[in-house]
């Protein structure tokens, strides 16, 4: 499957499976690929960053390219992002500025491109008068004053989203979050991670909580960015019952993607409108505007790019369940995933604690955690007391990993700040609603300056 061109023509649908399949990597070859988004704001308006302009998004992708040698990522006459050496720099809808990272080997290798992206970040924003606010959820901005970026598949999606929920346009315009990318070894591997990373997500979410505020005032949720996915599309959504069931597999996640309805379909640098409209047609060379004609792997690999589970497959498996956050943060998440799925005596330990949740149970951390994060109770303890036991797996998974940085630390010194949160029983929203209750009396400009990097 992987001689196959991402234009090779899409015949049947063995070959979605083969394309899937094709992740399947030895162990000595996985990597860690962290993404992580940031909004953008004006220090002396607190207002997002637009696309054009003097301060602009623009103007500092053009700067990081000039001082910092990245290609530039074109869209007609736009620049949209960057790249260089494996590592990408991209554009949300609503001007969230990302990194996704290379695929490396270590946590201390992520956690130096994280640290040498936000330092070029800021070398090229602090001549602006721009700086960057890593939480789940934008603090101060309505939607209708986010600016807009001129990315083409964004303008289908803003126009579809109101049909299929009514967050949508705020999941859009107004959320950031930080993912890690892993590997699996077989489709074994890759149902076992799935199940455990997709029970567990919540739990994850409820850790990483950040985003308390709408407008500058609190929401009554310690992650209203995880709220938002379950009023954003259902289609796309979800907890996803069926990976848990005894069919689970590659062909399995295939026959769910092919069942949610396409957004685009992207010919010579354009993205032309299809929302709604089924792949399967699109397979059997019958789909509206686009007859006689069938997709190729790209095809297939953006209609993947579409659905937004708690955990996506593609060629890996992406955690999608944490709140944008602050500089530790973005070491952290990688760090609690790779201790957990990386090792097979804590991918074992997981499987146990989760593995006779029914799917009510799924449901209930799901619905409750968004508001009352680490207090939600489950069975006869509380979300807290899964969290430390989490951690936990992940921090005796890390310290077996036993990759050390060039003071011999291993890779559980990205776990203490996760510590502190779950021993303390205080998120990080909760943090927040604290000072803005206490020393902020209530102005949330506070929070740019106190919590941004």
């Amino acid at each position: 499957m992987s001689n196959i061109s991402r234009n090779s023509p899409i015949e049947s649908k063995q070959q979605l499976i083969d394309y899937i399949a094709s992740g399947s990597k030895p162990k000595n070859e996985w990597g860690i690929g962290t993404e992580h988004e940031k909004f953008v704001f004006c220090i002396d308006s607190l207002k997002p960053v637009p696309y054009e302009g003097e301060r602009s998004i623009k103007a500092i992708l053009q700067a990081m390219q000039k001082e910092f040698d990245w290609e530039p990522i074109m869209e007609g006459q736009y620049i949209i992002g960057l790249k260089k050496n494996g590592q990408s720099v991209s554009l949300e809808p609503g001007g969230q500025l990302e990194l996704s990272g290379a695929m490396l080997k270590t946590l201390h290798q992520t956690c130096a491109e994280s640290n040498s992206h936000l330092r070029q970040a800021q070398a090229v924003s602090e001549e602006l008068g721009i700086n960057y606010l890593g939480m789940g959820f934008n603090p101060n901005t309505k939607r209708e004053d986010v600016p807009v970026m001129p990315k083409g598949r964004y303008n289908i999606m803003r126009a579809y989203m109101p049909k299929k929920g009514n967050l949508g346009l705020d999941m859009m315009l107004r959320t950031c979050t930080i993912q890690v990318n892993l590997d699996y070894s077989s489709e074994a591997d890759m149902v076992k991670k799935f199940r455990v990373s997709l029970a567990l997500q919540p739990i994850a979410t409820a850790i990483f909580a950040a985003s308390p505020f709408t407008e500058g005032k609190p929401n009554g949720f310690q992650s209203y960015r995880s709220h938002i996915w379950t009023d954003t599309d259902p289609d796309r959504c979800g907890i996803l019952p069926f990976v848990f069931d005894e069919g689970m597999g590659f062909e399995a996640y295939v026959d769910h993607v092919l069942n949610v309805p396409m957004y685009f379909v992207y010919r010579d640098g354009i993205y032309n409108d299809v929302s709604g409209k089924s792949f399967k047609d699109f397979m059997n060379g019958t789909l509206t505007g686009f007859e006689g004609q069938v997709p190729t792997i790209a095809d297939w690999e953006d209609h993947m790019s579409t659905v937004f589970p708690e955990v996506r497959l593609k060629k890996f498996l992406e955690m999608r369940g944490a709140d944008g956050g602050s500089w530790s943060r973005i070491c952290a998440l990688p760090a609690l995933w790779v201790g957990i799925l990386y090792d097979s005596e804590a991918l074992n330990e997981a499987w146990e604690l989760v593995k006779d949740w029914t799917h009510e149970e799924h449901q209930h951390l799901r619905d409750n955690v968004p508001r009352d994060a680490l207090k939600v109770k489950f069975r006869n303890e509380t979300v807290q007391d899964l969290a430390l036991k989490m951690l936990k797996i992940s921090s005796g998974g890390l310290e077996r990993r036993a990759c050390l940085n060039n003071t011999g630390d291993d890779e559980r010194i990205f776990l203490n700040s996760l510590f502190e949160t779950v021993e303390s029983g205080k998120t990080t929203a909760q943090f927040m609603l604290d000072r803005y209750n206490g020393s902020w009396n209530g102005d949330i400009s506070k929070l740019f300056s106190d919590c941004s990097f």
